[in-house]
């Protein structure tokens, strides 16, 4: 009996070589950052990849590191990641004309999630070195919309923290005060993500962008409504939302929208701060996570947030087990069709 050689790619006729291999390039970098291991990919590292990436279309970079953060005002970002010897640091790269749309995005770079105080159990932190995919998704998107030369102003911010365990770790029932000047009590120190999101969402809100899109590996609670292969989304503008979702179906990139339900709002207050990082119910916690977000962002600001999992559970053709730029192609299409 013959062997079976190797699969070869029948091209269909039309098709756009140059923007698929700019696609496969782009989610290649993503799984490859999400699939490295904390040791060689922590905030330093991950901040060199991002200047890499812009470094290969002439963008340019910022980077604030440790306590420099406080200096700048990125308070959330420095008391998540002060407790790591590797310190905390805001990755920004910016690309494109500046009288061109503004196009902003946000992703979440939690090199290793341990929990904090709020320590996770093993099983839990299994995964933990992918709590960076958001960072990782959204510079692969970055790197396919530069290199499509894509006719927008281009934004992005990254905050890149490790979650550790240390004698100057924040705690439970801190109070830390935001980049907006809101203040926030620790309910959960397993909550970070959404903690330095949200600096960064401020900081990306005040150029007022044509969109802010965010990506984050945000909750658990969005897996156990629609699963590993569904994306949440969820955003302020029915418009925007309407043409992810159209694009998702287009290219076969599954996400679904969830509702930021405002009557759940009442259940992050909190008695000394202006709301609280997590909710004492147990339910609609991908939902909360969105709310809290949404506390730093315009109602003007035309905003999408994708809760992913940016990851493969099991091996599938042309998408091996491991990290996923899940979203990617999806914001890609959905970009380029709103700006080309």
């Amino acid at each position: 009996m013959a062997k079976r050689g190797f699969a070869e790619l029948v091209w269909p006729q039309g098709a756009d070589h140059a923007d698929v291999q700019r696609l496969t390039r782009s989610v290649f970098l993503a799984r490859d950052l999400i699939n490295t291991p904390c040791e060689d990919m922590g905030p330093h590292e991950l901040a060199a990849a991002a200047i890499a990436v812009a470094r290969d279309f002439d963008a340019r970079t910022s980077v604030v590191v440790g306590d420099d953060l406080l200096q700048e005002n990125y308070p959330t970002i420095h008391a998540v990641g002060r407790a790591s010897a590797r310190p905390p640091h805001l990755i920004g790269i910016k690309w494109g004309d500046e009288h061109a749309p503004k196009v902003t995005l946000v992703g979440k770079g939690v090199c290793f999630d341990t929990g904090g105080l709020d320590l996770k159990t093993p099983p839990n932190m299994l995964q933990m070195k992918k709590d960076m995919g958001g960072a990782a998704i959204v510079l692969g998107l970055a790197r396919a919309l530069m290199a499509a030369k894509t006719p927008i102003r281009l934004r992005v911010l990254i905050p890149a923290v490790e979650n550790s365990v240390s004698a100057n770790a924040i705690r439970p029932l801190d109070i830390v005060r935001t980049r907006s000047g809101k203040t926030v009590e620790i309910g959960n120190t397993d909550a970070e993500g959404r903690l330095i999101l949200c600096d960064a969402l401020f900081e990306g809100d005040s150029e007022k962008p044509e969109m802010l899109i965010d990506f984050a590996t945000l909750t658990g609670a969005a897996r156990v409504a629609l699963g590993p292969e569904v994306q949440a989304l969820f955003s302020n503008n029915d418009e925007l939302a309407n043409e992810i979702l159209g694009a998702s179906t287009d290219v076969a990139d599954p996400i679904w929208r969830m509702p930021i339900w405002k009557p759940y709002r009442k259940m992050i207050d909190s008695k000394i701060a202006d709301f609280n990082n997590v909710s004492e119910s147990p339910h609609a916690g991908a939902i909360i996570g969105a709310l809290y977000l949404s506390e730093f962002v315009g109602e003007k600001t035309p905003w999408a947030h994708l809760d992913v999992f940016a990851s493969n559970a099991k091996a599938a053709p042309g998408r091996p087990e491991g990290g996923e730029a899940t979203g990617l192609r999806a914001l890609y299409h959905m970009i380029r069709r709103r700006f080309v």
